[in-house]
């Protein structure tokens, strides 16, 4: 017997569905020689400073730097309340636990994600639940039954994942040390008053630099006007073209005087062709989508989206086994994936009105291992969704037509060029038109890109034209766009190399992606801008983001200027890239981070005293619902329930939301039911759901058992 250990629910199912497992258990699937089980991402959790020292429960600076002696792991904190540990995190590492004593198991299986996160996951629930059996890792791409069985065919020793381990523990101890050190410190030298924190983070910093630095500019900038001079010309069969007036490659001019001089001297003049110019070109997709491609393609094509949504639209299609694994840094294929994407070719194509169009090859912009780094782009599974909500659907048609797009026919265009000449003046220059045709849509045709081609009439080499309009039109610099969320991806791709917003991906981009220069990884990006949204660093402008003016003071006080540094951030990504790939080692990596958390806590001491945010102290309102029936306390509200206030006194009073008898007749309780009940004894209650599906009404009263503490519900009916 196997114990297969996945990352999640929804996976482990696929993982049973594979090999056919249909006995559930509490916790786990069982059967055909298999224990499938599961974590809900991370149960377990790095220990606050204050479990190590009962000093650090408050923040004093004189108690930082704080480096643990031994990090240590805990089940993880109750979302709602983080001084208590989450009761399904601990339910579910028991099972797990059970399972792995088990005499009848003999491995472990890891299948977890097959990356850092996925890595220690799997790692700190198997060793930190101790077991001496032998460790085995399942490495897939996709969740589709046919990924499933074959990789169980051929399952890696555990210990081989060692360097991508160490590369995970580095990132997440690392984060730790910066995140707590200088987060207590900057808070206790930066901030009045408490209730909240001034976040300090690696990768957070950096990127609120680049939104302000951005801001910067546009503020900074100054606008300067310059002039076009533009002529209209005729044909003899009185079709009109617009030519700029050029010198040199200069076609936009300081001095509005000069053009409206060479504006005169033209006076109506006729003129010739004398230079003409066709070239036919080819215009192929863009590449295959990686994930930062593909949030930046839905964040702006569609209104509402956020790059965080759509890495929670990519992984749900990822674990519904729709499409490969979505936290990928790559755009290409691996070149043993060209008898697979075929199949899944034919499949997408099979109900296209282009389908004929659509000739499968091995192209090498689709499949080259020198540009796959761990993971494939991502493209569809064999696996044809059968339903999909409006949002999984937006991003599986985005992904779909990337891969078809690959295998269309290659866009053609003929772009000429035309320069005339003014007769009988010796100017400088000559007025210049360009223009495009297309003559193939090919791949176009998918996404039914519309061109916006200049379309040009024919003239001939030499041909006389009239000159029917001068005009000398003024024109003014544009500062820089704010960023949105797919430039502010780009940048932190390739570490501010590329900030274009279109075009693809240079060789030297993609070789500093592949070799992890960059801030943060695919699966955080999105992470660390929702949640400097969400401490209030930045804010959102329509699809732009801008600095608030509290992330503006960070920028300008915080004095610990490495961590604003992309270059500095990037070398940190990189030295974890490197202990991935085990030519870096975690032991050196940590002792940077050690120092430079030492030193930037000491720096931030002897830094000059500014408030940078002050925090008002509110004191929540507490509703009162009503007095308890038992001891005549107030009932409240709670997060689970209305209960009575006394319940530190041992107090017991709660008619839970969640109940169980409401539950089945498809209610839940309300606060105006509480009150009545309080009040009156019984609350009339309409809208209630029978066994069979009827609804109904009726009057219930919540009264004590005779037996014991508990309360029970009693209906009765109006007469």
């Amino acid at each position: 017997m196997k114990l297969i250990l996945a990352e999640k629910p929804s996976v482990s199912k696929n993982i049973a569905d594979a090999l056919k497992i249909k006995n559930r258990q509490d916790g786990y699937f069982e059967g055909n020689g298999y224990i499938v089980t599961w974590a809900f991402g991370h149960l377990l959790q790095l220990k606050d400073a204050k479990d190590y020292d009962e000093k650090m429960a408050s923040w004093k600076m004189d108690n930082f730097p704080f480096i643990p002696p031994a990090f240590q792991y805990k089940v993880k904190s109750d979302p709602k309340n983080r001084e208590y540990s989450d009761k399904g995190a601990q339910k579910q590492l028991k099972i797990i636990q059970q399972l792995m004593k088990r005499q009848d198991v003999e491995a472990i299986i890891s299948a977890c994600d097959y990356d850092r996160e996925g890595q220690i996951i799997g790692d700190s629930i198997i060793y930190n639940l101790k077991t001496g059996k032998k460790v085995f890792r399942l490495l897939l791409n996709e969740w589709t039954p046919t990924e499933v069985l074959s990789g169980l065919n051929q399952l890696k020793d555990n210990r081989e994942l060692r360097p991508l381990q160490d590369a995970g523990v580095s990132r997440q101890w690392a984060d730790w040390l910066i995140g707590i050190n200088l987060t207590s410190v900057a808070t206790l030298k930066y901030q009045k008053g408490t209730g909240k924190a001034l976040n300090i983070g690696r990768v957070l910093l950096p990127t609120l630099k680049i939104i302000y630095d951005r801001d910067k500019e546009i503020v900074d900038f100054q606008p300067e006007n310059y002039y076009k001079l533009q002529a209209t010309f005729s044909t003899k069969e009185e079709k009109t073209y617009t030519g700029i007036y050029t010198e040199g490659k200069e076609e936009k001019f300081r001095q509005k005087e000069y053009l409206e001089n060479i504006q005169k001297q033209i006076n109506h003049q006729d003129g010739m062709v004398i230079d003409k110019q066709v070239q036919k070109k080819k215009e192929y997709p863009p590449f295959l989508f990686n994930l930062s491609n593909l949030q930046g393609y839905i964040t702006s094509k569609y209104k509402g989206w956020t790059a965080d949504k759509v890495l929670k639209v990519a992984q749900s299609l990822y674990e519904k086994k729709y499409i490969t694994y979505p936290r990928t840094a790559s755009q290409a294929l691996e070149e043993s994936l060209i008898g697979k994407t075929a199949k899944v070719v034919e499949l997408l194509a099979a109900d296209l009105p282009y389908k004929e169009e659509i000739k499968f090859f091995s192209s090498k912009r689709v499949f080259d291992n020198k540009k796959v780094e761990s993971h494939s782009a991502i493209i569809p599974t064999y696996m044809l969704p059968k339903k999909l909500s409006s949002d999984e659907e937006q991003v599986y048609e985005a992904i779909k037509n990337r891969l078809i797009m690959q295998f269309m026919p290659i866009a053609e265009y003929e772009e000429t060029k035309i320069t005339t000449k003014i007769q009988g003046e010796s100017l400088k220059g000559a007025f210049i038109t360009k223009g495009k045709v297309q003559l193939l849509e090919g791949w176009k045709k998918v996404e039914k890109i519309q061109s916006k081609d200049v379309l040009l009439p024919y003239v001939q080499l030499n041909e006389e034209v009239k000159t029917s309009k001068l005009e000398t039109t003024e024109h003014t610099t544009k500062p820089p766009k704010e960023h949105t969320e797919r430039t502010l991806l780009r940048v932190m791709e390739t570490c501010g190399k590329h900030i274009g917003e279109e075009g693809e991906l240079e060789e030297e981009d993609v070789t500093t992606i592949l070799s992890g220069f960059s801030i943060g990884t695919p699966a955080t990006r999105a992470e660390t801008i929702k949640k400097l949204k969400d401490i209030g660093y930045i804010t959102t402008n329509n699809k732009n983001l801008v600095c608030t003016e509290l992330g503006k003071k960070v920028v300008e006080t915080f004095p610990i200027k490495d961590l604003f540094n992309l270059q500095f951030t990037g070398r940190l990504e990189k030295a974890l890239y490197d202990i991935e790939k085990g030519t870096f080692s975690k032991k050196d990596f940590l002792e940077i981070i050690y120092q430079f958390t030492i030193d930037s806590v000491q720096s931030i001491k002897e830094a000059n005293d500014i408030i940078i945010q002050e925090v008002e102290y509110k004191r929540k309102e507490v509703e009162i619902i009503g007095k308890c029936p038992v001891c005549g306390h107030a009932v409240i509200e709670g997060q689970k329930g209305f209960g009575c206030s006394n319940w530190k006194n041992g107090c017991k009073f709660v008619v839970w939301k969640n109940d169980k008898f409401l539950a089945a007749l498809k209610k839940k309780p309300t606060k105006t039911m509480v009150k009545a009940l309080l009040k009156n004894g019984k609350a009339s209650v309409k809208g209630l759901t029978s066994k069979k599906g009827n609804k109904f009404d009726a009057i219930l009263s919540y009264q004590k058992n005779d037996d014991n503490d508990y309360y029970s519900w009693k209906m009765e009916f109006d007469k």
